[in-house]
């Protein structure tokens, strides 16, 4: 008895003082980059398939309990005679209100606010997998720095007029994709280089094509609860 007891007070001990120091508590993962894409250049089954590939990476990592969706936008539709315009879909308002830590506990972002501002911890070192693995990036090989979004850089999608979703994450040959830089690294200065959510389109949408300019069709996943 006085073992149970004696075990039952370490425990709780070890919760305050992670607690007092900061640290998130166990099985806190709500954020990763993929560590795999679809395999089919940007078409993830669109949303919807985008968000159960998150689901189906976290379970496979211990983090299943919880509901996950891809940080990516779709652009909305102009009005067309009598069907009415259709709103565009925010990746910002997909992924919850934070805050969002990675597979080692570290945090991201406590925020909306932080996670598209400057004081964002999303860095090469900090975007890991949900297996908690660094992906590569630029000086790296291969390169896989470019992460699909979709997304400009306060997290909102762009307008109807030009297709920055390969036809709303769908196709594998048609349009382009608007990809960001998780290491934060171009070639070129320029603080388009420098964000994980709004870099440069793809060369298009095949696989080659995502290889071609520094990706593999990855893309970031966010636990909303």
């Amino acid at each position: 008895m006085r073992r149970t007891h004696a075990l039952v007070l370490t425990a709780a001990t070890a919760a305050l003082l992670a607690a007092c120091a900061g640290a998130p508590p166990s099985g806190a993962m709500s954020f990763f980059v993929t560590s795999v894409g679809s395999g089919k250049g940007a078409d993830l089954g669109g949303l919807a398939g985008a968000d159960a590939h998150c689901q189906k990476l976290a379970a496979a990592a211990g983090a299943g309990g919880k509901t996950w969706r891809a940080y990516l936008s779709v652009p909305g539709a102009f009005p067309q005679g009598s069907t009415p315009a259709v709103p565009a879909t925010d990746a910002r308002d997909r992924i919850g209100t934070g805050p969002w830590f990675n597979a080692r506990g570290t945090m991201i972002a406590r925020d909306l606010a932080q996670l598209h501002g400057s004081q964002s911890n999303l860095n090469k070192t900090t975007a890991l997998d949900e297996k908690g693995n660094v992906v590569k990036g630029r000086g790296d090989t291969p390169n896989e720095h470019d992460m699909l979004t979709g997304t400009r850089d306060d997290g909102t999608a762009f307008s109807p007029a030009s297709d920055t979703t390969c036809k709303a994450w769908t196709s594998s040959t048609d349009g382009t994709a608007i990809v960001g830089h998780h290491d934060r690294q171009a070639p070129m200065p320029g603080n388009w280089g420098m964000s994980w959510n709004f870099s440069h389109p793809s060369a298009g949408c095949s696989q080659e094509a995502l290889v071609r300019t520094g990706g593999s069709g990855r893309f970031y996943c966010f636990a909303t609860n």
